[in-house]
């Protein structure tokens, strides 16, 4: 599958099939996700989020405590630390804070400058539903 923000090809995230058939793609340049199948759509793809809005905080064992790390895609931070367990929060990773990761927030700018002006609103990720 071709992402549709950048053109590079997306990886299909290797989860079991939901009860919906869902498949989930995500992008590796530009972090865009596409989602396929499902109960409501048959294509979902949501908008551009503001760095801000974007990143879960990861959470894992072996990250080093009183340091702020993005969680990215694949279960990796964005600045590449892979732990076994590791997880998004329930909490918005903010690169404005003291103890956010250098490396994440320079790599949260670098994927932010990959979406194009056109593809950052709203409505400019089609989503196709499912005719009832």
């Amino acid at each position: 599958m071709e992402c549709d923000v950048c053109g590079q090809a997306m990886w299909r995230w290797p989860v079991a099939p939901t009860a919906w058939e869902e498949e989930i793609w995500s992008c590796l340049w530009c972090h865009a996700a596409t989602h396929v199948g499902g109960e409501w759509f048959e294509i979902s793809r949501p908008p551009y989020l503001p760095i801000e809005m974007r990143w879960e905080k990861a959470v894992a064992d072996g990250l080093a405590a009183g340091v702020s790390h993005a969680f990215g895609i694949f279960d990796k931070t964005l600045c590449g630390i892979q732990e076994a367990g590791m997880s998004p929060s329930d909490y918005w990773w903010l690169p404005e804070r003291e103890n956010a990761c250098d490396a994440c927030r320079k790599a949260a700018g670098v994927i932010d400058d990959r979406w194009p002006e056109s593809t950052r609103g709203e409505d400019a990720r089609v989503s196709v539903a499912r005719r009832l």
